[in-house]
């Protein structure tokens, strides 16, 4: 399990700076910063085309097959995820290996996730907005989560023996420290731009 989580963890890294950096090469330094939709986001992959020949299309075929396989792992793990959470904040049965008779409310949740999903897909929302400020909330209930995490990974009461090592709490309050910090630049740098 430690070399699974090790190994997804270092690919989902590698892949995150992978887009980072190819973003700021084609799109920032372009001049293209205010991207409204994954439409919008490929054809801003043209200019490609002058670094390398038919670099522009490879890329936007790459880009919309990205987009698809996104949505396609995408949608279930997020309907499943918030049906799972929701079942332990209420203590409703759940599980995808019972049947629908059995969690009912679980499997209603999945598919209001997804109804509520396709919605959004059509109606009036930026979704690149959407995701930014889905991104914003994140790391903004981040901060206090893992505060609460690293607590509880300390807490001899709770996992007597196995608590965080050394490293470990270095590691844990360090990203504390640094998303905070984050936050805290975020808000005081909010009207600037």
């Amino acid at each position: 399990m430690r070399s699974d989580t090790a190994i997804g963890m270092a690919f989902s890294q590698i892949i995150m700076w992978a887009i980072i950096i190819t973003t700021t090469g084609s799109l920032h330094a372009h001049n293209i910063t205010d991207i409204q939709s994954a439409d919008q986001a490929a054809k801003a992959l043209q200019p490609l085309e002058m670094t390398f020949p038919n670099a522009g299309e490879i890329a936007k075929t790459i880009f919309a097959l990205g987009i698809i396989g996104t949505e396609l792992l995408g949608i279930p793990v997020m309907a499943g995820t918030s049906a799972y959470a929701l079942s332990d904040t209420f203590g409703w049965k759940q599980g995808l290996n019972k049947k629908f008779k059995q969690a009912k409310a679980f499997y209603l949740v999945i598919a209001a996730s997804t109804v509520i999903g396709l919605w959004i897909n059509f109606s009036s929302i930026d979704p690149i907005k959407a995701l930014v400020y889905t991104a914003v909330i994140n790391g903004v209930v981040a901060v206090p989560i893992l505060i609460a995490i690293m607590r509880i990974a300390d807490d001899k009461r709770i996992l007597k023996d196995r608590i965080n090592g050394r490293i470990s709490n270095i590691i844990g309050w360090t990203t504390v420290i640094i998303m905070g910090a984050s936050v805290a630049i975020m808000f005081a740098t909010w009207g600037s731009h």
